[in-house]
C-alpha cells in the first residue's frame, strides 16, 4: 500500500487513475508521495519516508529542488500538459494588446440603459480602433512545449515568427513549423519584432533577462508578453519604458504592485494554465509519473534527477539507488551484490549534474542485510527496493 497526500486540490481525472494500492492521507509525515500545484514547500520539514514530489504543472520554484535531491526525493513536473491552455491565453493577450477590446467593453458597460447605445457606438468605436496581428512580426524566446505551440499558431494567423532557443530539443525542433525562423542572436528579436513573448524557465541565468538594456533595443510600438514568470522581466524598467512611450504594452499573467494598474499594462490573475483541460492533463501526467516511480522505480520528467526507465519489472527483484554522481559507485554496488551471491540481470545508470540514479534488476530478492550494505556505500542518498 502506497500513501500519498495532496497539498493543493488535484483534478479527480488524475486521482481516479490511482488503484486500490494507493491511500490518501492528510499527514505528509505518513506520505511516500506528494502531489502539489502552487503550495510552497520551501519551509517544510520533509519526512524520511517521502520519496517523490509531483508538481501538476511546469514551474517548480515552489519546491526546494536541491534539498529534495540531497534527501533522495525525486521531483517531477508535467511539461507540456498545460501548454495549449497557456498558448491560447498568449494569443488572447496579443489580441487585447493589438485592439482596445477592454476599453471598448468598459465603454459599453458605462452606457448601460442608454436606449441610443447602438447609434452612439458607431461614433465611439473609432476610439477603440487597433491593429491586426496578420503581417506583424512575433519573437518567441524559448521554444519548449508552450513556445513551439505559440510560434506555430502565430504562423497560421499570418504573422512572421522568429524563434530563439540555444538549447532547443530535438523533439521541439521536429514540432516547430518550417515557417518559423530560428535566430541565433536574441537581440534580433528585441530589435525587429512587434510582439515579443518569453517562454523560458526561471533560473539565476534567466532572471530579468528582459532587462533595461533589452527593452531599450525594442521598437516604441513593441508589445512584450510574459506568461512564464514575472521575474524574467525587469518590471521596474518595463513600467518606466511604458510611461515614457518607449514600448507600447506589457501583458503579464502575474499580478503584483509593480505592474497592476500601471499605464500600458494588461495583467491577468495567473490564469494561463487554469483551464479544466490543463488541470486534468497535469493531474493525469503527475499521477502516472508517481505510479510508475513507486511501482517500477522509473523516473520520467524529473527536474532534480536524470530520467531513468527500465519498464515493468519482470525479474525476481529490482532496486533503485539514488546517489551522488561520483566515480566508482557502480562497482561498489556490484561488489555488495556479488558478495551476497546475487546476479544483476539488467541495469541502467544515468547522471545529471551532481546527482545520479542506478536501477538494477536482480535474480533474487534483496535481504535487509544487503539493503543496509547498499545504503552504507559512501555517496548513496536513498535505496528503494521496488520488488
Amino acid at each position: 500500500m502506497f500513501q500519498y497526500t495532496c497539498l493543493n486540490p488535484i483534478s479527480h481525472v488524475g486521482l481516479d487513475l490511482l488503484t486500490d494500492d494507493y491511500k490518501k492521507t492528510d499527514d505528509i509525515n505518513a506520505a511516500e508521495a506528494v502531489l502539489v500545484r502552487s503550495a510552497s514547500m520551501h519551509e517544510m520539514d520533509l519526512p524520511e519516508n517521502l520519496t517523490a514530489v509531483a508538481r501538476a504543472g511546469a514551474g517548480v520554484n515552489n519546491i526546494p529542488l536541491d534539498k529534495c535531491a540531497e534527501q533522495g526525493i525525486v521531483v517531477f513536473n508535467t511539461p507540456g500538459a498545460n501548454a495549449n491552455g497557456v498558448k491560447e491565453l498568449v494569443i488572447a493577450g496579443m489580441l487585447f494588446a493589438a485592439r482596445d477590446i477592454r476599453g471598448g467593453m468598459e465603454w459599453v458597460l458605462s452606457e448601460e440603459g442608454n436606449a441610443d447605445i447602438a447609434k452612439l457606438a458607431e461614433k465611439q468605436k473609432k476610439n477603440f480602433a487597433g491593429t491586426e496581428l496578420s503581417g506583424k512580426k512575433l519573437g518567441v524566446i524559448g521554444l519548449g512545449a508552450i513556445g513551439v505551440k505559440v510560434a506555430n499558431t502565430a504562423t497560421h494567423l499570418g504573422m512572421e515568427v522568429l524563434g530563439y532557443d540555444p538549447y532547443i530539443s530535438v523533439n521541439a525542433a521536429w514540432n516547430l513549423s518550417r515557417g518559423v525562423k530560428h535566430v541565433q542572436d536574441v537581440t534580433e528579436i528585441y530589435k525587429e519584432c512587434d510582439y515579443i513573448t518569453v517562454h523560458v524557465p526561471l533560473m539565476d541565468s534567466t532572471k530579468k533577462m528582459i532587462s533595461k538594456e533589452a527593452i531599450a533595443m525594442m521598437k516604441p510600438t513593441a508589445v512584450v508578453l510574459n506568461f512564464a514568470r514575472d521575474l524574467l522581466v525587469d518590471e521596474e524598467a518595463m513600467v518606466e519604458a511604458l510611461k515614457e512611450k518607449k514600448v507600447r504594452k506589457y501583458v503579464s499573467d502575474f499580478p503584483n504592485p509593480t505592474t497592476v494598474g500601471k499605464e500600458g499594462t494588461i495583467v491577468t490573475p495567473h490564469i494561463g494554465a487554469s483551464t479544466e483541460e490543463s488541470e486534468d492533463n497535469c493531474a493525469v501526467m503527475a499521477v502516472n509519473e508517481i505510479m510508475d516511480f513507486l511501482e517500477n522505480g522509473n523516473i520520467t520528467h524529473s527536474v532534480n534527477y536524470p530520467d531513468c526507465n527500465m519498464g515493468i519489472c519482470q525479474a525476481a527483484g529490482r532496486v533503485l539507488i539514488l546517489h551522488k554522481n561520483e566515480k566508482g559507485m557502480i562497482s561498489r554496488y556490484t561488489t555488495v551484490l556479488g558478495d551476497a551471491d546475487i546476479n544483476i540481470s539488467d541495469m541502467t545508470n544515468k547522471s545529471r549534474g551532481e546527482f545520479a540514479c542506478t536501477l538494477m534488476d536482480v535474480d533474487a530478492a534483496l535481504t535487509d542485510e544487503v539493503v543496509e550494505k547498499l545504503k552504507a556505500v559512501d555517496g548513496v542518498l536513498r535505496v528503494r527496493v521496488i520488488k
